[in-house]
């Protein structure tokens, strides 16, 4: 994917860019970047750092859907990435009033690297300076739609895990017969422990109390029966864990037909199950959606009456299954709110994913779920000792 942006514009729109409130700050060392964006006014709305590189398409797509996001949210954006990139795409927009700001990142994390040459070689890339700003408390999220393993090695390595968690959980939303459920984890974490599995439990519980209003969340562990003692060594260990918690409204054991009955609404596997199973659903979705379409349209003409007079109930239907409609997955476990976005995301999807990372700051998912898990540390050693 080419990331070079053309740096003509027109009058007008330079002259909306000049009304926009920027920020052009330089990063050519890691430490300096986030000092150089702190105000020394008292900060009074949440900031969000996005890397506006990352994505199938880069900055063309990341900077509208922050450009969308800012005007309705009461937050400061950092858009993170090179100037000149950065400064082309908001220059097609009537930015004035909001609050957006761009740090300058000379370096971009490219898919076919790995995430630890990342981590080690591009000190300057946007996914690493966006991180290092919350880090440095500038920021108290970040949101990327670029290489997700770099994402997830950045915001362990220099964001930081949260005291006494491990390992980090990717937590994505999936559409049900009733409500959405979350299923975690979907691929941060392949190789679990049973003790990660049951802090699993404890963060996606925390998460969903806040991103489905569950008073009481039901959580599942994904396994290959409903029955205590079904699965491997690693599940049987997590499962007896999960049930001495008291204040864990532990269901049990559930199978993968059940991840879409709505009947749980956190299933808890280890990142390789979760990515399976995600993709399978995905694929599956998409596949459905082009049967049907083909059906309806090659079936003769009251099949196209019919499909004609049900449009309304194909377009909540469509709505119901956009991963659009909630951004991205969760990267749970972390000193700040940490959002994976799909790489080929819309601006659409990268709007809702900085409403969602403003919604967490501001209910302060973070401290729950930081509670949740000092509650049980106990446990968690008992886990590591077996």
């Amino acid at each position: 994917m080419s990331l070079e942006q053309s740096s003509s514009t027109t009058d007008g729109a330079a002259s909306r860019q000049e009304s926009v409130k920027e920020a052009v700050i330089p990063s050519a060392e890691p430490a300096p970047v986030a000092s150089s964006v702190v105000s020394t006014a008292p900060q009074r709305k949440t900031v969000l750092a996005i890397d506006a590189m990352g994505g199938d398409f880069g900055p063309s797509v990341v900077v509208a859907g922050a450009v969308d996001a800012a005007r309705t949210l009461d937050a400061r954006i950092l858009l993170v990435g090179r100037e000149e990139d950065v400064s082309a795409e908001l220059a097609k927009y009537d930015t004035s009033g909001l609050d957006l700001d761009i740090v300058q990142a000379s370096e971009v994390a490219l898919m076919n690297e790995k995430p630890s040459d990342i981590l080690r070689r591009k000190k300057d890339a946007s996914i690493q300076v966006a991180c290092r700003l919350v880090k440095n408390g500038t920021a108290d999220g970040v949101i990327s739609a670029g290489h997700s393993g770099a994402t997830v090695a950045c915001g362990m390595f220099i964001m930081g895990r949260v005291p006494g968690v491990e390992r980090p959980a990717l937590a994505s939303v999936l559409p049900t017969e009733k409500n959405p459920t979350i299923l975690l984890d979907v691929g941060a974490t392949v190789d679990c422990k049973p003790y990660h599995l049951f802090q699993f439990g404890l963060m996606g519980e925390a998460f969903s109390r806040d991103l489905l209003d569950c008073e009481n969340p039901r959580v599942g562990l994904l396994s290959i029966g409903e029955e205590e003692g079904k699965g491997n060594l690693q599940v049987k260990e997590a499962y007896e864990l999960l049930k001495m918690v008291e204040n864990l409204n532990f269901v049990g054991n559930v199978e993968g037909r059940d991840l879409f009955n709505g009947n749980v609404d956190v299933t808890v596997c280890d990142g390789f199950m979760g990515n399976v199973a995600l993709k399978l659903s995905e694929g599956l979705g998409s596949a459905l959606c082009r049967i049907l379409k083909r059906e309806l349209l090659h079936a003769g003409l009251m099949s196209k009456m019919g499909a004609y007079m049900s449009r309304p109930a194909f377009r909540n239907f469509a709505k119901i299954v956009d991963y659009a409609e909630y951004g991205g997955a969760l990267l749970l476990g972390l000193r700040g709110i940490a959002i994976v976005c799909h790489g080929a995301s819309n601006a659409k999807a990268i709007r809702n994913a900085i409403r969602m990372a403003a919604m967490f700051v501001e209910k302060k998912t973070n401290e729950r779920l930081m509670q949740a898990i000092s509650e049980n540390e106990e446990l968690t050693r008992y886990g590591r000792s077996c």
